[in-house]
């Protein structure tokens, strides 16, 4: 009895670690911009394509701001992503920048609202070098975007440039 008692303990715990170590997912890239050119880009406006100034020495996105104002970079449209973390990264560069600069992700769920998420906690300021920055948004199972709106938020006055932005899709945890 104590046998069976102790082989039955050995096989729930067993089974219990294999059921743990079931492969990661990993990150898989589902949008790349490059911003090699303004294609695509929605916001126009004090926005210019800057071929000197590089992460890939293919050129970035200058954004000259005299006030506060909200870059509307992308809209990813048909991203079939869920119970996952979605990650938006890019490449930030600041000159003589008043204020704080940070990556704003926007996500559309058609009939139950649009949420948002921020990378409030890692805005530059100032004059910065290339620095990395991203903002994840967490999708719940069953929670698929229609829309995920890329913005780059410039609180302030300035010059930024941004460059090799990433849409990324990774595990939850």
């Amino acid at each position: 009895m104590k046998r069976a008692c102790f082989a039955i303990a050995v096989l729930l715990t067993l089974c219990s670690f294999l059921a743990g170590c079931g492969e990661k997912e990993a990150p898989r890239t589902v949008k790349v911009y490059p911003l090699d050119n303004m294609e695509g880009v929605l916001t126009q406006s004090n926005v210019t394509f800057d071929p000197a100034v590089s992460v890939d020495k293919r050129g970035s996105l200058r954004v000259d701001a005299p006030s506060p104002t909200t870059v509307r970079l992308f809209e990813v449209r048909d991203v079939d992503v869920d119970k996952a973390r979605l990650t938006y990264q890019a490449r930030l560069k600041t000159r003589d920048f008043q204020g704080k600069v940070y990556l704003e992700m926007w996500c559309v769920f058609t009939g139950k609202g649009e949420y948002f998420s921020r990378a409030l906690e890692t805005s530059v300021t100032g004059t910065t070098d290339w620095v990395t920055q991203e903002t994840p948004f967490f999708l719940k199972k069953g929670q698929r975007p229609d829309v995920v709106r890329l913005n780059l938020v410039v609180d302030g006055k300035g010059t930024v440039w941004i460059d090799d932005v990433k849409l990324v899709r990774g595990p939850l945890k």
